[in-house]
Parts: structure tokens; C-alpha cells; sequence
């Protein structure tokens, strides 16, 4: 309707003004009711050309939306193993601050785990002092064979020297028995030795790797208790946490939500497909939100998704038909407030509607233009006027058609 009206300023009204004070018809008798269309067709026609053209730039140099929202982040109270609920420490709609304990799971399982792991510590710990007696043992064990070994060695030295002294005096039988005992006597000491070895390895490597594994499992099976008590990740609000006592609570069955400080006010536009070559990163626009009524919000486009949603396509069973997609989807645009304090009384999640406006004011300071490109590139800045004033009717009559005309009260 506005398009209409300024475009019948300069085309309606001037047909009108020739035809009454130029060829003196008058309204009424000359131009009636009858005659409007013949007596002021080049203007009626003029008019719906202009408006037709002047629509269209608008909407495509200048492009609105109302699909805008406020988007806000937030997370999910899960806990990592599944359980059934015990305690509860908070309530709805608490705040929280990071790391306060919201609910307890039943921890009777993880309990014994931890048990079961504080006595393997223990165990292995008195493996250590067994192997450390025995040890000792080993070291008696070598004293008493290096002492065999000695007195053998002694024996066989005394007979070969009665031997060399008189032949007759000592058998060959008797060296060769002493000789198989010094032989023994060496090898008793040598698996002593090794045995001391052996059990000096035990001390110094199997058994700490063993104790360093248990306390592992120590460490772990406490971490798995600490996990049974489920805890704020981030500052913010609980929210849709209904659990009672006896819940059971499952990676398919959250606890509810938790909604942080910073969760973040971004806002996102979606701007039809047709428009894709217009927007820009840099482009003013303006948001007018319903949760904020007579308010419009200055912003800036900052960055523009480079692929369009509705035409996402994951391997599956069938092959994918293009008839049937969903319906068009379209261009998702960020935007950010010129001014941040704009956004903070405003709640997350809010629906808005959006004005980008193009802007040619560099194009035409650096570049050598036609008269008539210059111009035609000023007229489309200049049109964003219209956009402009859309809104902020909009802003006014908002608060009228969602409270009277539309019952939404």
C-alpha cells in the first residue's frame, strides 16, 4: 500500500492535475466514477507499472524476512554412566554455578570396584614384602651353596694332592665322585645366584608395574565413583529437570537441561534463495522483535552460511529422489547488534523480523560510473527509505494486531 501511494504522487496525481485544471474536467461531472479508468488510464497504469518495478527492487536490492530468531546455546544434564537416582540436589529452574553437584546415581556397583581395587594394592603391596623376605632367603640360600661349593672344591684339592703324593693312596673313583660334587656344588650356587637374580627383578620391575597397574584401576574405579554424582559443567539455570527419587537415568533419558550464563545471544535470519546474490557480509540491516515492541535494532551481517540446509543428503538404503526433497529451504544469515546492550533485555529464543539494505556508497566514491548507472545505483539506495519505513510501521502496529485484531491476549 505504501509503494501505492508514492508511486501515485508522481503518476496518478500529476494525470489528475492536467486533466482538471489543464483540460478543465471536473470531478464529478467530467471524471466520474465511470470515466476514472478512461479519463486517467495513462496514470492508473503508469501507477501499477511503478509499483510493480519499485516492489521489486525493494524487495530484492533491500530484502526482509521474518524468519529471525535469537538462538541461544545449551546443555544437556547427562551423566556418563546410567543409573538410578538416589539423591537430588537441585531443583527447577536453580542457578548454578560450575561444578555444584545436581543429583547422585546409586554407586553401590562402582563401590565394590573400588574396594575390589583398594585390595589389589594391598595385595601386590605384600607381594612386595614377601618378595623382599625371601629375598634374604635367597642370599642364605647362596651363602650355604658357595660354602657346599667351597668344601667341595677343598675335598677335591686334599685328594688330588695325596694322589700326586702316593697313587695308591687315593682311588681314581673317589676325584672323579669329588670332581661330580664340585660340579654340583657349582651349579647349586649358579641357580641360587640366578634365583637372587630372579627375585631382585621381581622387586624391582614386575611387582611395581604390577602395583602401578593397581593403583591404575584404583584411580580409575574412583573416578567412576566421583562420576555417580552428576555436576553443573557451566554456570546457568536448570531447567525441565523433573527428576524424583528412583528415576532412572539413561544416555536416551536426560535429566534435563541446563541453560548457561553465556549461552550467547546470536542471531540468525533466513532470507529466500532469490536473494543469495544481494547479501553480503558487511550489510546493515535492521530487527524489529515482538518480545520488544517500538524497538528496532541496528545490526550487521557477519557472516553467510554457504550451503543451504534443505539440501543436506546422507547415504541411506535408497537412493535419493530430488522430487522428494523438502521444501526450498534458505540463506542462513549471522548477524550481530551494532550496539550489544540492545540485545540483553531481550529473551533468548525471541522471533523477529529482518531488513538488510544494500549500500553503493563506495561503489560509487571509487568507481567511474555512467550518469545514468550513478543514478540508477543512488535511486536503489535511496529505496531502502521505503523498507525502512516498513518497519517501523510495523514496529507500531505490532503490539495492536497481536493484542486486539488478532486475540492474542
Amino acid at each position: 500500500m505504501l509503494e501505492v501511494l508514492l508511486c501515485s504522487l508522481v503518476t496518478l496525481l500529476p494525470d489528475y492535475l492536467y486533466r482538471r485544471y489543464v483540460q478543465g474536467k471536473r470531478f464529478g461531472i467530467e471524471i466520474t466514477l465511470f470515466s476514472v479508468w478512461y479519463e486517467l488510464r495513462w496514470g492508473i497504469i503508469t501507477c501499477l507499472m511503478l509499483t510493480i518495478t519499485l516492489i521489486t527492487v525493494v524487495f530484492y536490492y533491500h530484502p526482509a524476512t521474518t524468519s529471525v530468531n535469537i538462538l541461544f546455546r545449551t546443555v544437556t544434564i547427562l551423566p556418563e554412566p546410567s543409573g538410578r537416582v538416589v539423591e537430588i540436589f537441585a531443583k527447577f529452574n536453580d542457578k548454578v554455578e560450575a561444578g555444584a553437584p545436581l543429583f547422585r546415581l546409586d554407586s553401590t556397583a562402582q563401590e565394590a570396584a573400588l574396594e575390589t581395587a583398594r585390595r589389589k594394592v594391598t595385595e601386590v603391596d605384600a607381594s612386595i614384602e614377601v618378595a623382599k623376605t625371601e629375598l634374604a632367603t635367597a642370599d642364605g640360600t647362596i651363602q650355604q651353596a658357595q660354602g657346599a661349593y667351597q668344601q667341595a672344591v677343598d675335598a677335591l684339592e686334599t685328594k688330588v694332592e695325596l694322589q700326586q703324593r702316593n697313587a695308591s693312596t687315593v682311588a681314581e673313583r673317589d676325584i672323579e665322585k669329588l670332581r661330580n660334587s664340585v660340579d654340583g656344588a657349582k651349579g647349586a650356587l649358579t641357580a641360587a645366584t640366578a634365583a637372587k637374580e630372579t627375585q631382585q627383578e621381581r622387586i624391582s620391575s614386575l611387582l611395581p608395574a604390577q602395583k602401578a597397574s593397581a593403583e591404575a584401576a584404583l584411580h580409575q574405579a574412583q573416578v567412576d565413583l566421583d562420576k555417580v554424582i552428576v555436576r553443573a559443567g557451566v554456570a546457568g539455570t536448570v531447567a525441565q529437570f523433573a527428576l524424583r527419587l528412583g528415576d532412572i537415568v539413561t544416555a536416551f533419558r536426560p535429566a534435563g537441561i541446563l541453560i548457561p550464563v553465556d549461552a550467547g545471544r546470536t542471531v540468525v535470519a533466513g532470507f529466500a534463495q532469490i536473494e543469495a546474490p544481494v547479501m553480503k557480509v558487511g550489510m546493515i540491516g535492521e530487527i524489529l522483535c515482538a518480545s520488544k515492541p517500538f524497538t528496532i535494532i541496528p545490526v550487521v551481517v557477519t557472516q553467510i552460511q554457504d550451503v543451504i540446509a534443505a539440501g543436506q543428503n546422507r547415504a541411506s538404503e535408497q537412493l535419493f529422489d530430488v522430487q522428494d526433497a523438502p521444501q526450498p529451504g534458505t540463506i542462513t544469515v549471522y548477524m550481530e547488534p551494532m550496539y550489544p546492550e540492545q540485545l540483553a533485555d531481550i529473551p533468548r529464543g525471541s522471533s523477529c523480523t529482518a531488513n538488510a539494505y544494500t549500500s553503493n556508497a563506495e561503489r560509487l566514491a571509487k568507481e567511474d560510473l555512467s550518469p545514468l548507472k550513478g543514478f540508477a545505483l543512488h535511486a536503489v539506495d535511496a529505496m531502502g527509505l521505503v523498507h525502512a519505513i516498513l518497519i517501523r510501521i510495523q514496529a507500531v502496529m505490532t503490539p495492536v494486531q497481536t493484542l486486539v485484531l488478532s486475540g492474542g491476549h
